[in-house]
């Protein structure tokens, strides 16, 4: 049977079929492969108890797509939903869906200008994706007619009892007309759900969705215990120790996303970030060139997440543990497809251990505890690649106009050392114990995974070499260099190294301007890296200094070095105050 036959048995268009093949469908989902044929034949209303992850957004999302046609003046379906990221996903996903079908889909919610979304609604649309509030809003302003709909959809109706729209759902509700068909999901049934079902459905058929239906066998589900302030240092152990890491990294907030995509850039790695903050056209870019591999780490929110259909994941990593155990499903879903094995791993700080057992329970399955990859684990991992490329390099090509540059290194000097000074140039401290954080007692215990570096397995043994930065509280740096002077993040932490030979892990927040940067060092270092640029300086202003409440110490004669970080001073005193504190 071919990838879509089944999707085409439950009476789907060829149209439609053509946009579920571009966008990576294989099967439909068990809540699919039940609600599609209902909406699409029947005439009954429909309640579904389905958990987040199940696909519900193409069990309603298809049919109604292939029941509506342009052209009408009226707003054909109604979608409610519990936030403003859900409404924004469910919009985009519908659009996604419909392919080459001309409908107008539309998300309103709170946060976004009124204005812009009136506009819309004026020039006419199909389906409206909406919060209960800011639909409410529209109606009260009369911009917003639902009488004529023939769909009104609940998605996550529990989630929105929960947060109070009872009222306004039920007032949104009664706006709709008596002929419409109306499809309610929700995780749990309460009775205030129920009551509403009674209230505003006609005859309805109850569709569910068993838990066990949404495991899955070809994923290996393992936890690390660490503290949180060491979950970057694991996962970027766990990134470097892998042969072919291709993975979606899940944070719990958008705050979380942008910040560990922020500090995986900066240790070089091709990250980028996926949250409800970020444009449609945008999503639609970072998605597509995931797909491409033009990066393999993508941070992402669950709801973010949702849609993102990708068959060959290696990795799925929580950094965050999610809140539900539906949620954990979901997540872990996404790599171990296509009959190929994935992994799964997750982040565990002791305070959620309990939280951990209980997803356990839920699931009924098993996550082994193991170890994290050591530094020397790194390090052999690092060296074998290297000689690897190496060798393949000096077997597929002869690299003639480098022979000559050769030649004169070689000339003056033994060739350990001007290879090994290449090494240094070419790997910095990266092959060096000393470089990486101790991970504490939480990260060791459990089972070995893999037997050495080279194979890509994780390792006994628990932290790193040495003991973790004991300082009283951090400093920030002011740095007269900036994006003008050629400088970014990592340029920035080369130089401290080249100058003082303070870690580039202990070197954080790099805010890097167009005439200075900001650096945050713990206390003890931030002297050690004063002093070493004092003695370059030679009795000349010195690049680096405390970072000072009113505004940087730099002369007026030095006003050239960093005129950014001065005249805006002047400007906004107070209210750069706080951001150039000590801490």
């Amino acid at each position: 049977m071919s990838d879509l036959e089944k999707f085409r048995q439950l009476g789907i268009s060829e149209q439609t079929l053509k946009a579920l093949a571009k966008k990576g469908f294989e099967e439909p989902s068990p809540i699919q492969a039940i609600t599609i044929p209902l909406l699409l034949s029947g005439e009954k209303d429909i309640m579904g108890q389905a958990q987040t992850g199940t696909g519900k957004t193409a069990a309603f999302g298809i049919p109604i797509i292939e029941k509506l046609h342009h052209g009408k003046k009226n707003v054909q379906a109604i979608i409610l939903a519990p936030t403003r990221e859900l409404a924004i996903q469910i919009a985009e996903e519908m659009n996604s869906l419909k392919g080459e079908k001309v409908l107008e889909i539309v998300p309103i919610y709170g946060g976004q200008s009124i204005d812009m979304q009136l506009s819309r609604l004026q020039r006419g649309v199909d389906i409206v994706v909406g919060t209960p509030g800011r639909v409410l809003d529209m109606i009260h302003r009369g911009c917003l007619i639902l009488d004529k709909v023939t769909f009104a959809v609940l998605d996550e109706a529990d989630e929105m009892l929960n947060m109070g729209f009872i009222e306004d759902i039920e007032e949104i509700l009664s706006k709709t007309g008596p002929d419409k068909r109306m499809l309610m999901f929700s995780a749990t049934m309460p009775h205030q759900i129920i009551a509403i079902a009674e209230k505003f459905m006609r005859e309805y058929e109850v569709v569910t969705v068993k838990k066990q239906q949404l495991t899955t066998a070809l994923t290996d589900q393992i936890y690390f215990e660490v503290r949180r302030e060491d979950k970057l240092e694991a996962l970027t152990r766990i990134i470097d120790i892998e042969d072919d890491f291709y993975a979606l990294v899940f944070c719990r907030t958008k705050n979380d996303v942008d910040e560990i995509t922020e500090k995986l850039v900066y240790r070089g790695y091709a990250a980028e970030a996926l949250h409800g903050d970020i444009s449609q056209a945008q999503r639609i870019k970072v998605i597509d060139r995931f797909k491409r591999k033009k990066f393999n780490i993508l941070i992402a929110t669950d709801v973010a997440a949702r849609g993102i259909d990708i068959n060959n994941l290696t990795h799925v990593i929580n950094f965050s543990i999610p809140q539900e155990a539906e949620s954990y499903i979901h997540r872990i879903g996404r790599t171990g497809r296509a009959g190929k094995t994935g992994t799964a791993i997750t982040f565990v700080t002791p305070s959620e251990y309990r939280k951990l057992t209980f997803i356990q329970k839920l699931t009924n399955t098993e996550i082994r505890r193991e170890r994290l990859p050591t530094p020397k684990d790194i390090i052999a991992n690092k060296k074998i690649k290297f000689k690897e490329a190496i060798t393949n390099l000096m077997v597929t090509e002869k690299h003639l106009d480098y022979l000559s540059l050769a030649g004169e290194l070689l000339k003056d000097a033994e060739p350990e050392a001007v290879l090994a000074a290449m090494l240094k140039f070419t790997f910095k401290e990266d092959l060096m114990a000393v470089s990486y954080s101790d991970l504490g007692s939480h990260s060791g215990g459990g089972t070995v995974i893999g037997g050495n570096a080279s194979s890509g397995g994780y390792s006994s043994g628990g932290g790193g070499s040495r003991n973790a930065v004991d300082v009283k509280g951090k400093t920030r740096l002011f740095v007269a260099r900036g994006k003008q002077d050629g400088y970014n993040p990592r340029k920035i932490a080369d130089m401290i190294w080249d100058a003082a030979k303070v870690k580039g892990y202990k070197v954080e927040n790099i805010q890097c301007f167009d005439s200075f940067t900001f650096v945050t060092v713990p206390v003890s270092e931030a002297e050690i890296i004063m002093e070493a640029f004092r003695r370059r300086a030679n009795g000349r202003q010195s690049l680096v200094e405390i970072a000072k409440e009113d505004k940087p110490a730099v002369k007026k004669s030095d006003k050239a070095a960093a005129p950014a970080a001065v005249e805006p001073e002047k400007k906004k005193k107070k209210k750069k105050a706080k951001f150039l504190a000590v801490e």
